[in-house]
Formats: C-alpha cells, structure tokens, sequence
C-alpha cells in the first residue's frame, strides 16, 4: 500500500531567512512572520484533509507543524532525515561571505556539480538520498485514502522530491525554490508519483491553484 497524497511543507520565516543566511541544520526559531504565515497556511492545509503528519525535527519546522496540529489534532512525528542540508562552517553566512571562501561555488553548481556546503557540510546528493529514502518510507507505511504532510525545508524538498521521482540534481535545478511557507502537492495515480502543484500558499495567486 502507499499514500494517495503527499504535501511537503516548508517552514515560515525565521530572522536568517529574512537576513539572506545560509541556516542549514541551526536550530533557528521562527520569527513573527514565520509565525502569523504558519497561522494562516494551517486552516488551508487541513481543508486538504491532511491524515498523517511528519517533521523534521528542527525547531523552526516543530513551530510550523504546531500551527497545523492546533487545527486538525494531529502530532508530528519527527524525523531527523527531513532536515535541511546540513551546511557546516557556512551556518549563519551570507552568500556573499560564502563567494569570498569559495568563488567557483555557484558556477559548480549551477553545472550540475554534487558541491558540498563547506568541507564539514553535506553535498546535494547526501540530502537528495536520506530526504527521498525517509519519504518513500512514511509514503508505503500509509494506505491510498492517506494524505501525508511534511513540515520541512527548501532545498531538502526541492532535491528530495527530485530523487523521489526518479530525477537526477540537474534536473532539480529546474524546480523552483519553495517560498517560506508554501508547500508541493505530490499525487499517486496508479503507483506513479507525480507532482500536481509546486509553491502552492495562501496569497490570493496561489490560493486560486487550491480552488481552481
């Protein structure tokens, strides 16, 4: 058996968010705007009659979650696999401090190159494999009538769902980054998993991709 339905939840704003820093696995707590957009994506997300719900077990994505289990009942259960790409000696940089360190970053990259973030971080393919392994996992432990949400991060989604589909870290490039606080919609249509919607949220654009 497998699920019906997977959303995969990135977390609200926190202050690095709102500053340009790379947080990787830090356990950096949401701010006041991560906290009203979890409020305000909550009521949503249950209307998509949410079943099961899972976390990565960093602090700013437990917050996100809560905002869902104060609407539906329902208390994560946390995994450590759902975290986000663990950045090492980057934790709390900007982009700009990461170019002086490492000027070919981008360009390597961008070119499809597994980079590591930092000597002592994990590479796009480490998280792609724990992130894809953990969901295939709470997928087949759940029955086709299930909808499975995971509160989790943006990059950890977006390579994530790329290797659980079957796509290489090229092709995850071509995916979008996920706004705080905006989700993906995978759906099983005859034991083939397909992405339905990407980025979806609660302003007025996104609320139409819901309804319409």
């Amino acid at each position: 058996m497998t699920a019906g339905r997977l959303l995969l939840w990135r977390h609200g704003q926190t202050s690095w968010n709102a500053t340009g820093r790379f947080q990787g696995q830090a356990d950096i707590e949401l701010d006041e705007t991560g906290l009203r957009q979890a409020a305000e994506a909550a009521p949503v997300l249950a209307r998509e009659g949410v079943t099961r719900l899972y976390s990565s077990d960093l602090l700013r994505t437990r917050q996100t979650a809560a905002a869902l289990t104060e609407v539906t009942g329902l208390e994560p259960a946390l995994d450590k696999r759902f975290r986000e790409i663990s950045v090492g000696d980057w934790e709390g940089w900007t982009l700009d401090d990461v170019l002086a360190a490492d000027p070919g970053y981008l360009d390597r990259e961008r070119a499809g190159e597994d980079v590591r973030r930092s000597p002592t971080g994990e590479s796009l393919g480490e998280v792609a494999t724990r992130f894809s392994e953990a969901l295939r996992e709470v997928a087949e432990d759940a029955d086709p009538t299930d909808t499975v949400l995971v509160t989790t991060h943006g990059l950890a989604a977006r390579v994530g769902t790329a290797a659980f589909l079957g796509l290489d870290l090229v092709a995850a490039r071509r995916f979008g980054g996920l706004r705080n606080c905006h989700w993906i919609l995978l759906v099983n249509k005859h034991d083939d998993w397909r992405i339905d919607a990407w980025n979806l949220g609660v302003s007025a654009e996104h609320l139409e991709g819901l309804v319409g």
